[in-house]
């Protein structure tokens, strides 16, 4: 763990240039000016990689499934340059005492150094009985684990909103982290799974900065959940021309038709799905054709059941049309700025061009 970023890319033949055209991308990819490239490399130059503990709590590990896909940084790259992952049971090679003494090891050698991700709700239910890894339950686990750390990433709707997990009646009587973790800065990353970009992201800003990134009054990442769905999605135009779905596989769903009806919850979940997208930028539910659950917002199983009937019905029309309306109605939020529609289209159109210029290149035709 003594090598920084920038001597272990060295050792691999990396240029001075190609490190620092990579701080900027960095820099983009936060959502930072071009100016905070200089700030990112130093960083990078200087400091060790940060030991990392992750912790599978109860859950489904679908977290870890899209953490590991991560394009920007690309997850070898994260892994084996930027951090050091001490512990995480789905991808370490040990396995039972030997695991849980790398995980103690950490905790005892590099107190107020390393950064503690967890993934799953944690059940107190009859003295914790409901997930206990090594005799101890995941309570006293957390708790021994996130003492000394620089901060708790709760990592996916079951750490952030117990998910499905604190579904009525939930019988384990799950926890989210942040009931349980008290004094240690707490990070939510929700979403059923979130997207890889926005873990990544948030995991490289400590890393850079050395301090948590500017979060919502929520305890989330600005940058990634400032907007709602429905502010960026490709079908909003079909939403204010009163154009939906009215079933599946009708004309409009074929058509790219709005998903309000059939149960899209767009309006009232703030997320960065449709400007990030998952599998490098290859697509998102609702623009394959599904509606949005909702599954970054609190309480969302018990909330947004069932899942494809129409969430809302709104007091002076069969429809709305006014979008702001409909989120402020549920949610009680803010208008949100309009920026967020420039950025899905740049992101759009720089997409179709990628896409577009593939397909002309002659070398690419079989």
């Amino acid at each position: 763990m003594a090598d920084t970023y920038y001597e272990i890319l060295k050792k691999r033949g990396f240029t001075r240039d190609e490190f620092l055209k990579g701080c900027t991308t960095l820099a983009l990819m936060l959502g930072l000016d071009y100016s905070f490239a200089p700030k990112i490399a130093k960083a990078l130059e200087t400091q060790p990689r940060m030991p990392v503990i992750y912790l599978n709590l109860q859950e489904c590990t679908c977290c870890l499934e899209s953490f590991i896909r991560s394009a920007h940084p690309m997850m070898e790259d994260l892994l084996f340059n930027m951090i050091s992952l001490e512990y995480q049971e789905t991808l370490s090679v040990a396995a039972g005492d030997a695991v849980e003494q790398a995980r103690r090891d950490v905790i005892r050698d590099y107190p107020g150094q390393y950064l503690v991700i967890v993934e799953g709700s944690i059940p107190v239910a009859d003295g914790g009985i409901y997930t206990t890894i090594g005799g101890h339950s995941a309570e006293d686990i957390l708790l021994e684990t996130a003492r000394d750390a620089i901060a708790v990433i709760a990592f996916g709707s079951c750490a952030t909103n117990t998910c499905v997990q604190g579904a009525y009646p939930n019988p384990t009587d799950a926890r989210r982290v942040r009931e349980i973790v008290r004094n240690v800065p707490v990070i939510d990353v929700p979403g059923c799974p979130p997207i890889a970009e926005v873990i990544t992201g948030t995991i490289v800003h400590i890393l850079t900065f050395g301090t948590i990134p500017e979060l919502t009054n929520l305890g989330r990442p600005k940058a990634f959940y400032n907007h709602r769905i429905h502010d960026t999605c490709q079908r909003r135009a079909f939403f204010d021309a009163g154009m939906f779905v009215e079933k599946f596989d009708d004309y409009g769903h074929k058509h790219g038709w709005c998903l309000y009806k059939v149960g899209c919850k767009g309006p009232t979940t703030y997320n960065a799905c449709g400007v990030i997208q998952w599998n490098n930028g290859v697509s998102w539910p609702v623009q394959s054709g599904h509606p949005c659950m909702g599954c970054s917002e609190d309480n969302w199983y018990n909330d947004h059941t069932p899942f494809y009937e129409r969430y809302q019905r709104f007091p002076g029309a069969t429809v709305p049309r006014d979008p702001d309306r409909v989120g402020m109605a549920v949610t009680g939020a803010t208008v949100v700025g309009v920026a967020a529609h420039g950025v899905a289209t740049a992101v759009k159109k720089g997409k179709e061009k990628k896409k577009s210029e593939f397909h002309n290149n002659p070398e690419n035709k079989a």
